[in-house]
């Protein structure tokens, strides 16, 4: 018989759909004292990869200048048995070409605003590409649960 753990694993599609329809990551990234610092961000996914962008002078992006490790949580559910959740872990790629990080603002923008809005709100949201860098995290390890495979047996 399986063990628990491995009937709750996700598959690597699962993996991919979690993430795709899930809004909110939990982003993890050391500190010069080695602490964690922990923030809530909108990501995307971009070749398969959890992909974001944020301010070039943030925290984080100075966190992950200095130690590109870093750690994302995605999760979801209220009660045990629809618990489900994505743990990336893994190393951060600075993406730091203006086109590249123009694409990643255009990618959270529709992914998050929806094609409704006009040109105009668009350029808005991108005007502050210049002073933002993007991020791309490689993975080392991918850890996943769905309680609901479990089929309300605890």
């Amino acid at each position: 018989m399986p063990s628990r753990r491995d009937q709750i694993v996700m598959s690597d599609d699962e993996v991919h759909e979690f993430l795709q329809n899930s809004k909110t990551m939990a982003l993890a990234t050391l500190s010069s004292s080695g602490s964690p610092h922990l923030v809530a961000m909108w990501f995307c996914l971009v070749d398969g990869y959890v992909t974001f962008w944020t301010f070039a002078k943030s925290q984080k992006a100075v966190n992950l200048r200095r130690d590109p490790r870093a750690t994302i949580l995605v999760e979801s559910g209220e009660e045990y048995n629809n618990l489900k959740g994505v743990e990336v872990i893994g190393e951060c790629e600075l993406l730091d070409d203006h086109e590249v990080v123009l694409s990643i603002g255009r990618a959270l923008f529709l992914r998050y605003m929806g094609d409704l809005h006009s040109q105009e709100e668009l350029d808005a949201f991108l005007a502050t590409a210049p002073k933002r860098v993007g991020f791309r995290l490689i993975p080392k390890a991918v850890v996943s649960w769905d309680h609901s495979k479990l089929g309300g047996v605890y």
